[in-house]
């Protein structure tokens, strides 16, 4: 990955082995860079992530001096979506703000309605892989104690809730495809070569 960042003419700087979380990673690297605000984290399994959504969370921070971070989310429609481990759900306030980060179904019906997943307002969210931070936040950010709701759900950014500090949710209907899985995989390679073969799809 770093040979190919530096073939197109890239930066790529590796970090050490021993962190637990890309925040943890991005923290080390922002150390070198005390000229920069913001600082956007686009992971590895959200190849398919678009310009716009990296313009959305810097617009988001930049708007929202209560937060630490911002992020994006989209609506979920289909209940197999809504009850995969490896699609994070996330809920926010009215202000936008995070409450919680999970890979259980949020909020849970006391009682199934499939009518749920199609009200004009959604009630189920799924977490898009990307991050923006405020960079004198990163450095705070690595020296925090890896929360219990962290260990127990694998999220990163349960420990900046679990903290106290804000992070800002806007909403996108650019639905990305994580790569979480080997299928997840062998699709992405499928849509890969089909839009190489047809660019229009």
């Amino acid at each position: 990955i770093a040979q190919s960042v530096r073939d197109f003419g890239g930066n790529a700087v590796m970090t050490r082995s021993d962190h637990v979380c890309g925040s943890d990673r991005i923290a080390e690297v922002a150390e070198s860079y005390p000229d920069l605000d913001i600082i956007v984290n686009v992971q590895g399994d959200e190849p398919e992530i678009a310009g716009q959504s990296i313009d959305q969370v810097i617009t988001l921070l930049g708007g929202d001096p209560a937060s630490v971070m911002s992020t994006l989310a989209a609506p979920i429609r289909s209940r197999e979506r809504l009850c995969d481990p490896s699609c994070v759900k996330v809920t926010f306030n009215k202000a936008g703000h995070a409450l919680y980060f999970s890979r259980s179904p949020i909020p849970c019906a006391r009682e199934w309605d499939d009518a749920l997943l199609s009200t004009v307002v959604p009630n189920f969210f799924q977490h898009i892989g990307i991050y923006a931070y405020r960079r004198d936040f990163l450095l705070t950010y690595r020296d925090l104690t890896r929360s219990p709701l962290e260990a127990i759900e694998n999220l990163e950014q349960l420990r900046v809730l679990y903290a106290g500090y804000h992070i800002t949710v806007g909403v996108t209907d650019r639905i990305t495809r994580g790569i979480d899985t080997p299928e997840d995989y062998d699709n992405f390679v499928c849509r890969m070569k089909e839009t190489a073969e047809d660019p229009t799809k």
